[in-house]
């Protein structure tokens, strides 16, 4: 089954990091600055005049770390994005294809006004690195004090573009439930930045997936689209065998079929997602939407 396109999901850099003894896994596991900010000495003579106060440093994804996704949308399992994943959106999109919110734009203050605009978009060793110039503005200034004070983590808004399932994994360190595994390995990004409430806040539990947070934001805004929208989440749901949040597992024997119905009694592997005009409609929704 190809990804189902038009579904925008939410993830942090907060994850549950999976040990070893892999140099690569030693790697992950040490501490990581997730949203750094270095602010601007006015005393200093190299101070550039483009009306900044800071620079934001902002690392959203571990390559390679294990976390279990949990959620009443996206269902159960473990999911991990590989090394490589960002680099078709970050060539076909460049630096003005991705903004910088805090709180995805829907914080009751800020709102989706842009903290800076992208300097430097790119994969780092560990993780995607984003540096933008953060704006000389009142509410930017507000942000200053929980910036310099580290207490914000980070958190980045895309859509899975190819993906790899394994649904017969065995229980291991990381799964320890031999939950379906997917790995994400290309993805559209539209948005990063500091969030206050990171999807996945403790290092040792598991993933309430932000999708879920989207979701019912969008049922409040748009009836219509939201009930599109939960369409393409119970096809995708059905096509890999997935259960709900809460819901008793299937049967150990039961595997997602390719023909596993979706809404109306459709095949799964028919739905594409929603239309391309309907993609741009719902990211207009959210303010992201591109021109």
């Amino acid at each position: 089954m190809k990804p189902i396109r038009g579904i925008h999901l939410i993830r942090s850099a907060r994850h549950r990091i999976a040990t070893g003894e892999d140099s690569s896994e030693q790697l992950l596991r040490e501490p990581m600055a997730l949203v750094r900010l270095r602010e601007m000495d006015s005393r200093s003579a190299e101070v550039p005049n483009d009306g900044r106060i800071g620079t934001l440093e902002i690392e959203f994804s571990r390559f390679g770390a294990w976390y279990e996704i949990d959620s009443c949308w996206e269902g159960r399992f473990m999911e991990r994005v590989q090394k490589g994943a960002f680099k078709s959106t970050i060539n076909r999109h460049g630096l003005n294809g991705v903004k910088v919110f805090f709180n995805h734009g829907f914080d009751p203050s800020v709102g989706s006004k842009v903290l800076g605009k992208p300097e430097i978009l790119e994969e780092r060793e560990t993780s995607p690195f984003l540096q933008a110039g953060l704006l000389d503005t009142t509410y930017n200034r507000d942000l200053l004090p929980g910036l310099r004070a580290g207490a914000y983590g980070s958190s980045f808004m895309f859509e899975v573009v190819d993906e790899k399932w394994n649904y017969d994994a065995e229980p291991a360190e990381h799964n320890p439930d031999g939950l379906p595994e997917r790995t994400i390995t290309a993805v559209n990004l539209f948005e990063a930045g500091p969030v206050t409430w990171p999807a996945n806040s403790e290092a040792t539990a598991a993933v309430r997936s932000g999708t879920d947070w989207l979701i019912e934001l969008i049922r409040e805004r748009d009836t219509d689209m939201y009930e599109e929208l939960a369409r393409c989440m119970r096809a995708f749901r059905a096509g890999h065998g997935l259960r709900r949040a809460g819901e008793a597992p299937a049967p150990s024997s039961v595997k997602p079929e390719p023909e596993a119905l979706a809404v109306g009694g459709k095949p799964a592997r028919h739905v594409e997602g929603v239309s391309a005009a309907a993609r741009k409609r719902r990211l207009q929704l959210i303010g992201m939407a591109r021109r």
